[in-house]
C-alpha cells in the first residue's frame, strides 16, 4: 500500500517544484495507494509548481452529414451517436478514457476548468494557462506552459497519452481536424482538434537522454521539458512528415495526414 510520503518522496526527485507541470496518469499502474487518486494528486500538487489535466468531453461531439475534405472523418456515419450527444455544460465530467485521476483533480475544490466543448483542461494554480485556451486554439495551454519552462509529466503511461505531442505536431506544420460539439443553445465548430495518438511512443527512444524517470510504486513516472519535447518533435516530423502516425490501416486521422502529405 503506496502512502503519500513515499509518493512525494518518488515526485521530489523530478525537481519539478518551481515547474507548472500538464500531468498524464495511471491510477491502477501504481498498485494500491492509500486514498487513491485523491492521495496520488495531493503529492503530485505538492512537488510541481502548477499542475493542469485534460478533461475532454467527446460525448458532446456531433458528426455531420457533410463537411471539408479529407478531414479524417466519415461524415453521416454516426447517426446513432449524434442522438446520444449531450451539451456540454462546465461540470460535465471527463471522459471515462481520460481515467480518473483528471476528474478527481477538476473536482477539487481549487481546480479551475476551461470551456471548450470537446477539449477542455482542469488545473490548479493554474489559471493563467488555462486562460490561454481559445475555441480556435485548443491546445494553448500547453503553448502557455512552455513559455514558463513547464514540463510534461507522465505517470504510469507512455507518450501515447501525451498530448502535447499533438500540439508539437501543429507546430510542425501537420495537418489538424475540424470537428463539432453540442453545446445547450447550438452546435459550435471546433477547429485544431488533432490527429491520433496511438504511434506516438516511437519517440521515447529519441527523449531517453531528457527524460527524467524514477520508480514510484508498481511503475514509472517519467518527465520532460515541453520546450525540449517540441524541438524532438518538430525534427522528427520535418525529416519524415509520416513519422509518429500509427500503422492501423482504419486510422481516418493518420490516413488524412498521409494523403496531405503524399496527395
Amino acid at each position: 500500500m503506496l502512502a503519500y510520503e513515499s509518493l512525494k518522496t518518488a515526485f521530489d526527485s523530478l525537481r519539478l517544484q518551481d515547474k507548472p507541470v500538464i500531468a498524464h496518469a495511471s491510477l491502477n499502474a501504481f498498485g494500491q495507494i492509500d486514498g487513491g487518486a485523491h492521495t496520488l494528486l495531493n503529492a503530485v500538487l505538492d512537488s510541481v509548481g502548477a499542475l493542469i489535466m485534460p478533461t475532454f468531453t467527446y460525448k458532446t461531439m456531433i458528426t455531420p452529414n457533410v463537411g471539408p475534405p479529407n478531414n479524417g472523418i466519415t461524415y453521416g456515419a454516426e447517426q446513432d451517436l449524434n442522438a446520444m450527444a449531450e451539451p456540454f455544460v462546465p461540470g460535465m465530467p471527463c471522459d471515462k478514457l481520460m481515467g480518473i485521476v483528471p476528474e478527481t483533480l477538476r473536482n477539487l475544490p481549487q481546480a479551475e476548468r476551461t470551456l471548450h466543448p470537446i477539449q477542455s483542461f482542469a488545473g490548479v494554480r493554474a489559471g493563467k494557462f488555462l486562460k490561454a485556451q481559445t475555441i480556435q486554439n485548443p491546445l494553448a495551454p500547453i503553448a502557455a506552459l512552455a513559455e514558463a519552462d513547464g514540463w510534461v509529466l507522465l505517470l504510469g503511461v507512455n507518450h501515447t497519452v501525451n498530448t502535447s505531442i499533438h500540439y508539437a505536431e501543429k507546430l510542425a506544420g501537420r495537418k489538424q481536424f475540424v470537428r463539432w460539439a453540442l453545446t445547450p443553445g447550438r452546435i459550435v465548430e471546433c477547429p485544431g482538434f488533432p490527429g491520433d495518438s496511438a504511434g506516438f511512443d516511437a519517440i521515447a527512444p529519441d527523449l531517453i537522454h531528457d527524460t527524467r524517470t524514477i520508480q514510484a510504486g508498481n511503475t514509472i513516472a517519467q518527465a520532460v521539458s515541453l520546450r525540449v519535447l517540441f524541438v524532438k518533435v518538430i525534427q522528427i516530423v520535418k525529416e519524415n512528415p509520416l513519422a509518429l502516425l500509427c500503422q492501423r490501416d482504419d486510422c481516418e486521422r493518420c490516413n488524412a495526414v498521409r494523403e496531405a502529405v503524399l496527395g
